[in-house]
């Protein structure tokens, strides 16, 4: 385990996986941690990787914000140097792969390929967040006691968690086993980081802007989708249609999590563009 020191003189916790260029990965949230040890383990072999916490998540130091998408790419850009890569295979899941994004797009010559798995797109959050909604209480309802426990508990229990990470697998039987490993370790939800990057998010994404500088990204990208993932994936199409030299592989059998639920297929998808 290794302490990145960011240009503000925060603490985050990161570690690598083995020598060799690494592919590094940004997880999901916001306000979450690092979740990719199958991840790691999976790809020994194919790539050694290198993890880490987000600013006052997980690990890392606990601090107040700030919660700025320009914040976390800087901190990102701290964790490569850390390494000592000039430029760095990145991949991003889910709020990882919107950050992944603003990252390449701030700094494409610092990223070799991109790597974007279950991201939302790059239009407005009204493409997608109905139906997630929709798709989240029809899941939960399934089991209508699971429902009812989850709306009564507060945002922040480790128990709401597991429950609404159930959701993400299209694996029913398996769905709350594989949510309780996510939560172990439980480190706790930085609910006002999530929050305040959700909040940005909301009134800059969708731009005219940001799709102009998707169109100039030059450099490859890899779009995984499960195609079980209660957002819809038809949100992805607005980034695959900008990007100049994009890729997508959508994996049939798998919800938010590929890896963990078509670990084979995500695995070869990984070694074809590494």
């Amino acid at each position: 385990m290794e302490t990145v020191i960011t240009d503000d003189g925060v603490r985050l916790w990161a570690a690598r996986s083995g020598p060799g260029d690494p592919l590094v990965l940004c997880h999901g949230g916001p306000g979450l941690w690092d979740m990719f040890g199958d991840l790691a383990d999976l790809l020994t072999g194919v790539t050694p990787v290198v993890h880490w916490d987000q600013r006052g998540c997980g690990r890392s130091q606990r601090v107040a914000g700030p919660w700025t998408t320009d914040r976390f790419t800087a901190d990102l850009d701290a964790v490569r140097r850390h390494f000592g890569l000039e430029r760095m295979a990145l991949l991003g899941h889910s709020w990882g792969a919107q950050l992944a994004l603003s990252y390449a797009l701030s700094r494409p010559e610092r990223v070799s390929v991109l790597v974007y798995v279950s991201g939302t797109g790059i239009g407005p959050t009204t493409d997608w967040h109905d139906d997630y909604e929709r798709g989240l209480l029809a899941r939960l309802g399934e089991h209508p006691e699971r429902l009812a426990r989850w709306r009564e508990l507060p945002r922040e229990s480790r128990e709401r968690a597991i429950l609404q990470w159930s959701v993400e697998f299209q694996d029913r039987e398996r769905a709350l086993t594989h949510a309780g490993r996510m939560a172990d370790p439980w480190f706790g939800i930085a609910v006002e980081c999530g929050s305040a990057l959700n909040a940005e998010t909301k009134r800059t994404w969708g731009t005219p802007e940001l799709y102009d500088a998707c169109a100039a990204l030059d450099l490859p990208v890899l779009i995984v989708d499960g195609a079980e993932d209660i957002r819809p994936r038809s949100a992805v199409d607005s980034l695959e249609r900008a990007l100049p030299r994009g890729r997508r592989v959508i994996l049939r059998d798998a919800g938010h999590l590929p890896w963990v639920e078509d670990p084979d297929g995500f695995r070869d998808v990984l070694e074809a563009v590494l």
